[in-house]
């Protein structure tokens, strides 16, 4: 029998605490709603049967093992922190302070952050670009080869698969590579939490290999934002005592019973709805991908020679034959009733989960086949490509990060040394680090994406406005 879609949350009501007056957290005292509409009455602390997530051994642990049994995990734990406290909790149990690892340089911000944290010494891989819509592509086994030969003593390789584009890479091909050499491999899968759960897709990082795989749930599945996973391995090079040490330090102590039984309940319509689910989307996307044939000038993309494999869940568009730039093809989108997750350049991203309405990609097909055959309009230029080369560390990130700066605008930044990360939110991948020389190629970029329209950002999430902030 597939577990109860809200086993846990009946657990918590029928708990004999909640029978009795309230004299502990929170203040609402499951009397008085914050909003309208927000049920409180299973909102508690850990009470006395309510278990205790960061030293569970009743209810917690029994709905975990649930989620484990389900993506084929030795242990997953349950994150209300989002992805972002796996991959610092995570990169953390794996590398003592100091110490070296290898990391893609596409990763998220959260990946930077714990290298900022942990001191830790990167060799970075920087994967290909696609041209056609300059993304990173893949990251290729070759590579991680080559730097695990050139990095003695790596106690991590760091990746994220898939991308925020849906480009996935050999997840099995790498983790065998890091295998040889003992090296544990860690995949921040966040937007590919409804991989390996169906035929329908692509395998996930678990099934291939990986050693701690974070998951964000709440990106495809049926589960509230801010609730993640984080899953070990069969075999994993993992300690889970180091990880659960970790998690001690990186997420609250005060998790919301709300997000936990969120994420024991998308456990259950899985496991009992899954199947069709999974189906029922693939057999839409495949018509949308079928119609987006048929079009002339606005582009789909679906993976290229240096895309491993592509999650068809993810709807890249690119309007630039249109004449439109990301910017714009957004607000023909939302013009028709669609709010696309992400603009971008050219691009727009649209992203898909089986608890998409029945007839919403179908519509989105024709709204789309409709702009396709507008009017003739100029093809714009292209934009200055991303990177084909790491950009050369002057000083490490925390050095430079605490250095006297000083506001450069963009258009003279070129040569100088940044004092702050730079990204486009989303994705949240810094195109520059603290400590980086800034190439003429880099600045180029970042006043295109600023000018079409991205939302671009600096540290202490501040945004940028033709300035970085740069060494003196």
């Amino acid at each position: 029998m597939p577990p109860e879609t809200d086993r846990l949350r009946r657990e918590l009501l029928a708990l004999p605490a909640l029978q009795r007056r309230p004299l502990h957290m929170p203040g609402h005292k499951r009397r008085v709603a914050p909003v309208p509409g927000l049920s409180v009455d299973w909102d508690i602390t850990e009470v006395q049967g309510a278990d205790d997530l960061h030293y569970s051994d009743g209810i917690l642990t029994e709905a975990m093992e649930r989620t484990a049994a389900l993506w084929g995990a030795a242990r997953s734990w349950y994150l209300v922190n989002g992805s972002t406290c796996g991959i610092l909790a995570g990169i953390a149990a794996l590398a003592s302070p100091g110490s070296p690892v290898i990391c893609a340089r596409n990763c998220h911000k959260a990946v930077f952050h714990a290298l900022e944290l942990g001191r830790l010494v990167p060799t970075w891989l920087l994967p290909p670009v696609d041209p056609d819509f300059g993304v990173f592509a893949s990251v290729p086994p070759e590579a991680v080869e080559r730097a695990l030969r050139e990095t003695p003593g790596a106690r991590a390789v760091i990746l994220t698969s898939p991308t925020f584009d849906g480009c996935i890479s050999d997840i099995a091909a790498i983790a065998a590579l890091c295998h040889a050499r003992g090296v544990p491999l860690l995949v921040d899968e966040a937007h590919g939490a409804h991989l390996g759960l169906s035929p329908h897709f692509p395998a996930g990082a678990l099934a291939a290999g990986a050693d701690v795989v974070i998951q964000s749930a709440h990106k495809t599945l049926p589960s509230l934002t801010q609730t993640a996973l984080l899953h070990l391995s069969h075999g994993s090079l993992a300690d889970p005592d180091r990880v659960e040490r970790q998690l001690d330090i990186y997420e609250t102590s005060s998790p919301s019973y709300l997000l936990l039984s969120s994420l024991d309940g998308c456990t259950g319509l899985l496991a009992e709805h899954g199947a069709a689910w999974f189906s029922q989307w693939r057999q839409r996307l495949d018509r949308f991908y079928a119609g987006a044939k048929s079009w002339k000038r606005l582009r789909l993309f679906t993976g290229g020679p240096a895309v491993y494999a592509h999650d068809p869940g993810k709807l890249l568009l690119n309007g630039a034959a249109l004449g439109l730039t990301g910017s714009a093809l957004a607000e023909q989108l939302r013009a028709g009733g669609f709010e696309p997750e992400m603009v971008l350049g050219y691009n727009v991203l649209c992203m898909t989960s089986p608890c998409d309405a029945p007839d919403t990609l179908a519509q989105l097909g024709e709204a789309l086949a409709s702009l396709d055959v507008q009017a003739e309009a100029r093809a714009l230029p292209p934009l200055p490509a991303l990177p084909e080369s790491t950009p050369r560390q002057v000083l490490p990130p925390a050095e430079a990060a605490e250095a006297p700066a000083e506001d450069v605008p963009l258009d003279q930044a070129a040569g100088r040394t940044a004092a702050e990360a730079v990204w486009a939110y989303p994705p949240g991948v810094p195109m520059v680090l603290a400590g980086e020389l800034l190439s003429p190629e880099v600045a180029a970029l970042l006043s295109a994406w600023e000018t079409g329209g991205a939302r671009l950002v600096r540290t202490g999430a501040r945004p940028l406005t033709k300035h970085i902030k740069c060494v003196k």
